[in-house]
Parts: C-alpha cells; sequence; structure tokens
C-alpha cells in the first residue's frame, strides 16, 4: 500500500506491470485499466519506481452481468488505501415514455425508436433527460429500448451516467457489444489543462477509446473536429466513423462523436455517443443530441 510520504504516480501510459515487452498500460491514478497498447511515437509513457513492483490482484464484481465492450471495458483495480471516494454518479429522469418498442431485425439485437423530429435537430417537450450531476450536464433519454448505464465509469471518465443498448450478446472477447450515449467528468492525465486545451484533449480522448473499446485494426475517418458553445459554454467536438473487418462481430464500423465542454469545474464534463453501424438508423440522434445538451 502507499505510505503518506509516497506520491501518487498520476494518471497516464506506464511499462506494463504484467511484464511484457513493448507494451505499457494506462494507470487511472488510483489503479491499473485493462487498457494496453505498444510503446512507440506518439505514446508518452512514463515511469515510476511504485509501480514497478507486480499488479495488484483485481477486485472481482459479483454481479453475473457480462461487461459491455467494444473490444474490452476496463476493469479496474482498486487499492486497498483508497485516495478518494467515488461517488455514485446521480442520474435524474423525469417520468416520461417517448419511445416505442423496438423492431425485430434478422441478423442484430434490435434498436430502440427514437423520438420523430424531421424538421428540427431537438426533441419534443417533455422528452425525458439524463441529468448528469458529477459531469454538470444534461442531455435527453431516448426512449423505451435504451437502459440506463449501470457498468460503472469507464477508462475516459472519473464517474459514468448515461444510456446503452446491446447490439450484439456475444462477441469474440466474451463481452457485449453496445450502442451508447454517456457521460462524466474527464479523467486527468489526458492533456487538460484549461480552455484553450478543448481541442487537443478530446482528439487524445478519441485516441484513447479507439484503443480500449473498438475492434482492431481498425480505419478512422474524422468527420467534425470543430470549436462549439454549448449553453454558453465553449465545447469541442470530435466526431469520427471507424471500420474494421474482425471475424466474429456483427458490425463491421462505427460512428463515435466526443463533446468535450468546459462547465467551469476543475474538469470538462465529456458526452460520448457511439453507435454501430447495424444500427446505422439511428445516426441521426448524434446531432439531435449535440443540439440538445444542456450545462446544469
Amino acid at each position: 500500500m502507499t505510505g503518506p510520504s509516497q506520491p501518487v504516480p498520476p494518471p497516464g501510459w506506464y511499462p506494463d506491470p504484467d511484464g511484457a515487452q513493448g507494451v505499457v498500460r494506462w494507470w487511472s491514478g488510483s489503479g491499473w485499466s485493462d487498457v494496453t497498447t505498444p510503446a512507440g511515437p506518439g505514446v508518452d509513457v512514463q515511469t515510476s519506481a511504485m509501480l514497478a513492483p507486480p499488479r495488484p490482484a483485481e477486485v472481482l464484481s459479483s454481479d453475473p452481468r457480462p461487461v459491455p465492450s467494444r473490444r474490452r471495458r476496463p476493469t479496474w483495480v482498486v487499492p486497498l488505501l483508497a485516495l478518494a471516494v467515488v461517488v455514485a454518479v446521480v442520474v435524474g429522469l423525469v417520468v416520461h415514455d417517448s419511445g416505442g418498442r423496438p423492431t425485430t431485425a434478422a441478423t442484430a439485437t434490435p434498436g430502440p425508436s427514437l423520438p420523430s423530429s424531421p424538421a428540427s435537430p431537438s426533441f419534443p417537450p417533455g422528452t425525458v433527460r439524463i441529468i448528469d450531476t458529477a459531469a454538470g450536464i444534461s442531455y435527453p433519454f431516448l426512449g423505451e429500448g435504451w437502459q440506463e448505464w449501470a457498468f460503472g465509469p469507464q477508462v475516459e471518465t472519473t464517474q459514468t451516467a448515461g444510456e446503452y443498448f446491446t447490439t450484439q450478446e456475444h462477441t469474440p472477447d466474451n463481452s457485449m457489444f453496445i450502442a451508447q450515449v454517456t457521460s462524466g467528468p474527464l479523467s486527468q492525465g489526458l492533456g487538460w489543462t484549461g480552455t484553450a486545451s478543448l481541442g487537443s484533449t478530446v482528439a487524445s480522448v478519441a485516441d484513447l477509446v479507439r484503443l480500449a473499446y473498438y475492434p482492431g485494426p481498425n480505419e478512422q475517418k474524422v468527420k467534425r473536429d470543430e470549436a462549439r458553445t454549448i449553453d454558453g459554454h465553449p465545447a469541442h467536438l470530435y466526431e469520427f466513423d471507424l471500420s474494421w473487418h474482425v471475424t466474429g462481430y456483427d458490425s463491421t464500423g462505427e460512428r463515435a462523436a466526443l463533446l468535450l465542454i468546459d462547465v467551469g469545474r476543475p474538469a470538462p464534463a465529456l458526452l460520448y455517443i457511439s453507435i454501430p453501424n447495424t444500427h446505422a438508423e439511428l445516426y441521426s440522434v448524434v446531432d439531435q443530441l449535440l443540439a440538445s445538451v444542456k450545462v446544469l
């Protein structure tokens, strides 16, 4: 355990504690993630004597449900001496049913129906909203067929709220494939230094989630990389399409959008939208959601 005189290493890439040669693993600042990458150009590798010993034993969840994953979701290792108490994200939902039952699809899990707004990117008045108090933002709940996020924080955020639905029950790595709309305060170590770093930081987040959650190898095509204003607050949008051909996956690509918002707190708010191309009919929800985000 860490003594009071030993500073805890900051989040970042460190040599793999399992000893894999030429591989680095993401350290969250409080534990190891399950995300690794080859060390090489563009990867800022840090070193720490504290992180050289063998990797601590993982705390296993008693929840029998598989953790949803595009490639794999990080499994967090919690040190016995906690440096902070993880406060559960309070998600407020206004009672309102805005969706219908999903229709049956032949080769993929059916997707939920969405509010219809052909003439406007906004949602109808009274639409359910997810209130992410930890991040400081709110956005629409997409209706029946979507479920409230219940899998804990992800590598890109310190706490995670949002919604998802399963698009493939079993993948080659024994996890689920999902569509998601999630949010939370940005994790440390991703380059955030203030408003001027919004663009570079969200690009770093895109690199991280591409590595962590999607089948590889894959190809990326950036659709939008632009500054925005969200409810009077500076923000930056990074939207991209990924494509792959990996045996065992129903999807061959995905559209993802990352919106980073300076909400006036120590950590900016991150909204993460990602939809597999098995449900490409839902791509239009990206602009609907982006236009409907509010800062608390």
